[in-house]
């Protein structure tokens, strides 16, 4: 056991011993080294031992019985109509794009739970809290894990989209899960039962990793990767499973910077590059906007570590555009910027997005003030929560706007969960959730959070009632947004 003295140095109690049960009426979480506590890194003294932080973990049930997280959202909270919430969530945005947003939203029930970040936010701002924190993916559904190369080649399996990270507890990234298999079981046709046993192997995935990981060297966890296809991997799956991840594993090899280039662009007649124009996707911009971005890419190179400034220094800008990217994304700024090395064969794609304000904000803590621009934000999150990280990822301002700066084709492809049923459908749920434990075990307390989950079903029990609920209320927020459209209370571009 620990305690801060007045100098906020962490000394270790010489007169208990270090595997006391904590008292379960006075826990100290201050014994958990947990993101934006506001401790100054201090090599001389050691950590609590990984012991006795999971026995914190064990004694946080007392304080939030695990079988609370099956409370339903519309329990004793009045819930705010969801509309408002996506509303004031648009403000900001390019008028002109959220009809579009608001249609792909209304297209089923899993696109609206893709586009409401906003909503789940404030509907578990209202649930039950461990009180461990962790970096938080904050929109870690289904169809935000996907495959991408690392800066050595190898395609790896991990989470790939970060708008929302920020500082939070660790349960809410597992509630967003567990509630997406929920609804896309749904969609893929799965009954009830079919649905809870997706979603009991989904939260068996989560506990099984962070066990494992609770004891493990730190930098051991930090050179975990997630290799599919290869024998030494993460995790090991049924035949049907593996075809499906050898196969997208096999697409993200051809998704390249060369690739995109014969998609997107064509040569002019002076022999020069152009973006192919795709309305409402791809779209031309003004030349004092196009002057802005080049600006904010001179910017951006501050951001990167000297020698891929380096790098994007031997690069130059041929030509930007416009793009709409994603669900909840659409309507910020998006740009994609064209460049060439050495050649014309040698293109770069860099996607420059606008980082706007975490869904989680207002229902969490004020982030570390270096953490207030939300292009570093989103840094931060991605290289905390992803076993490697995109060699020209970086962030920039323009016009005083903060922007993530990261390659548009990074060798990445994504399984289609639309396709999956049975045990591939069960075993992506697993997978996604065995790699969100090892995210979080990046940042926060394996340890704590493994013995707060324990060796039994009763975590696993209770997200499978909150995630059927969430279905629920899901389909009835997705109904109130089809009603608004053909009412005219809200402008939907669909089919886009």
């Amino acid at each position: 056991m620990v305690t801060k003295t007045n100098s906020n140095r962490v000394k270790p109690v010489r007169n208990q011993p270090r595997s006391a049960s904590p008292d379960r009426g006075n826990i100290d979480l201050s014994e958990l080294r947990m993101p934006a506590d506001g401790h100054k890194i201090d090599v001389r003294y050691p950590r609590v031992p990984w012991e006795r932080r999971r026995e914190i973990g064990k004694a946080l049930r007392e304080r939030t019985p695990r079988e609370s997280h099956g409370d339903k959202v519309s329990g004793t909270h009045k819930r705010p109509d969801p509309l408002y919430l996506l509303e004031v969530n648009n403000r900001g945005r390019q008028e002109q794009l959220v009809p579009l947003r608001m249609g792909r939203m209304a297209a089923s029930p899993f696109a609206f739970l893709r586009g409401s970040a906003c909503v789940m936010a404030w509907d578990l701002s209202k649930t039950t809290s461990s009180g461990i924190r962790v970096i938080i993916d904050g929109d870690a559904h289904l169809n935000n894990f996907g495959m991408y190369g690392t800066p050595q080649r190898d395609v790896i399996f991990d989470l790939n989209d970060f708008d929302e990270s920020t500082i939070g507890p660790w349960e809410w990234d597992l509630k967003r899960l567990v509630a997406s298999v929920n609804v896309a079981g749904r969609q893929n046709g799965l009954n009830p039962n079919q649905r809870a046993e997706a979603v009991l192997q989904c939260v068996a995935g989560y506990r099984w990793n962070i066990q494992r990981l609770q004891d493990m060297g730190v930098l051991d966890v930090w050179y975990l990767h997630a290799y599919p296809g290869r024998e030494q991997t993460l995790f090991k799956m049924d035949a049907k499973s593996d075809a499906i991840f050898r196969k997208t594993a096999a697409k993200a090899l051809t998704q390249t910077n060369s690739t995109l280039l014969a998609k997107l662009a064509q040569r002019e007649v002076n022999g020069g590059w152009r973006f192919r124009e795709t309305p409402p996707i791809l779209t031309r911009i003004s030349d004092p906007t196009r002057d802005h971005i080049i600006e904010g890419l001179n910017l951006y190179s501050r951001s990167l570590p000297p020698e891929r400034a380096y790098m994007l220094s031997q690069y130059h800008v041929v030509d930007i555009a416009h793009r709409i990217v994603g669900i909840g994304s659409v309507g910020t700024r998006a740009y994609l910027a064209l460049l060439f090395g050495n050649c014309d064969s040698d293109p770069l794609f860099l996607q420059i997005k606008e980082a706007v304000a975490p869904a989680h904000g207002p229902y969490l803590p004020p982030l570390p003030k270096v953490y207030a621009d939300h292009g570093k934000r989103e840094v931060m999150g991605q290289t905390s929560l992803q076993a490697s990280s995109d060699v020209m990822l970086g962030h920039t301002t323009i016009e005083g706007r903060p922007y993530l700066v990261r390659q548009m084709k990074n060798m990445k492809a994504s399984i289609e969960t639309e396709a999956l049923t049975g045990k591939s459908f069960g075993f992506y749920a697993w997978a996604c959730a065995a790699l969100l434990a090892r995210g979080h075990s990046r940042s926060g307390d394996a340890a704590a959070i493994a013995g707060y989950c324990g060796g039994n079903t009763a975590l696993d029990e209770a997200l499978v009632v909150w995630a059927e609920d969430y279905g629920d209320q899901t389909e009835r927020d997705h109904e109130r947004l089809v009603g608004a459209i053909k009412s005219g209370r809200v402008r939907a571009i669909t089919g886009v």
